[in-house]
């Protein structure tokens, strides 16, 4: 595996799908991973048109993720795939990814982790059995800038963190997309697939990691308000919270997928006693970081920019001023997984600069969803977040 690419099978991201493409565009960009077979749909016309497109051999594309797991398990070592990625909707993220552990594959999972903390325990269960490395895709924490932020809060030079806030604003289910046929509404909209949290499951979670990967802290009480704005509509679509982080540290969360006219305005703030840092998704080559009685700065993503932090430099490509952006942050996570998974069967260290989401991570946002669909229902009370 030292010299040669990791290989990669698929379960969901057939044709049409939207964040299919999204992982397999993320995992070629730096040359590390290869695609070498999946079970990309529930159709097994669908899978076979997907794999044809793809240029994949017709054996190696599969009517089932069971059948890929098992028939890829059977191949020998160097011809079999090393890791698996799951790209399908939420309430088929469980069962495929504690198969793949169980029979020797590395896992990376797209969030949030699945449908319950009962499902994500048990996943985490499968990850320590097999001691094999699994990733959330959390695409964010990926961006140079956002490294940039947490490096800068973490060493102390803002001082402790006093004040977190977080907003991501979506408008693209403004009209009940749902009624239509729309897919991507659909199955978001329906609690058998999606869980007990529609916009909070869906980029409320995104917006609770970046708040404590940038932070450092996590949150550990929430007090929520969760609404169904669209009339008819089964999920909430808009969401707000009051957080306490550890120390006391207070917060705010917003998440809505009804602000019409915003398209992914995610934005993150987090304030220490000599200044702050504030990151926003469709500016994500800059940060701006805030010091008290003193001028603002502005960082900006570049390999040449020699006053970043290792930590953004080495999630960087190209010089300042050449735009980096989703696909290589989402490149990021696939890298360092990447890295993580042939250290791991090489038997040496993973390099921690290279970090990337992990099994704790999607445990911890499903306790998340819980406590904030449990404040919300029980009359806006403070819930403590499980552990």
């Amino acid at each position: 595996m030292q010299h040669r690419k990791i290989r990669m099978g698929m379960i969901g991201g057939g044709t049409g799908a939207f964040i299919g493409s999204v992982h397999r565009i993320a995992a070629r960009i730096d040359g590390h991973i290869e695609l070498v077979c999946g079970a990309f749909s529930s159709s097994p016309e669908k899978s076979k048109e997907t794999g044809q497109e793809l240029y994949l051999p017709e054996e190696r594309v599969y009517t089932t993720w069971q059948e890929m797991i098992l028939q890829e398990a059977q191949r020998k070592e160097g011809d079999r795939m090393d890791m698996v990625s799951i790209v399908t909707p939420n309430h088929l993220h469980a069962a495929p990814a504690i198969m793949a552990l169980e029979h020797g594959f590395a896992v990376i999972c797209d969030k949030p982790l699945c449908l319950s903390t009962r499902e994500a325990l048990e996943i985490k269960e499968a990850v320590k059995k097999s001691g094999l490395p699994f990733a959330l895709t959390h695409t964010y924490t990926g961006y140079p800038m956002v490294k940039q932020a947490r490096h800068m809060i973490a060493s102390g030079e803002l001082g402790p963190v006093r004040k977190v806030v977080v907003e991501y604003p979506q408008g693209w289910l403004t009209e009940k997309l749902e009624d239509e046929g729309q897919k991507q509404a659909t199955w978001r909209s329906d609690p058998a697939k999606a869980g007990k949290a529609g916009a909070y499951g869906d980029i409320g979670t995104h917006a609770a990691n970046m708040a404590e990967y940038v932070s450092g802290l996590p949150i550990i009480k929430v007090l929520s308000q969760m609404s169904k704005v669209v009339e008819g509509r089964l999920l909430d679509d808009d969401s707000s919270a009051l957080l306490e982080f550890e120390g006391g540290v207070p917060g705010v969360l917003i998440c809505s997928q009804v602000s019409a006219g915003e398209e992914n305005a995610l934005k993150v703030k987090v304030y220490g006693t000599k200044g702050g840092v504030e990151w926003c998704q469709e500016d994500e080559n800059t940060l701006l970081v805030k010091r008290y009685g003193a001028p603002n700065q502005i960082y900006r993503t570049g390999v040449d920019n020699s006053y970043l932090t290792k930590a953004a430099l080495v999630h960087a490509r190209v010089p300042s001023g050449h735009p980096e952006g989703y696909l290589e942050a989402f490149a990021n996570i696939y890298r360092n997984f990447a890295m993580a998974v042939r250290a791991h069967f090489s038997g040496s260290a993973h390099n921690p600069v290279y970090d990337f989401p992990d099994i704790d991570d999607g445990v911890h946002g499903m306790a998340l969803v819980d406590a904030m669909v449990e404040s919300t229902s029980s009359a806006n009370q403070w819930i403590e977040v499980a552990h």
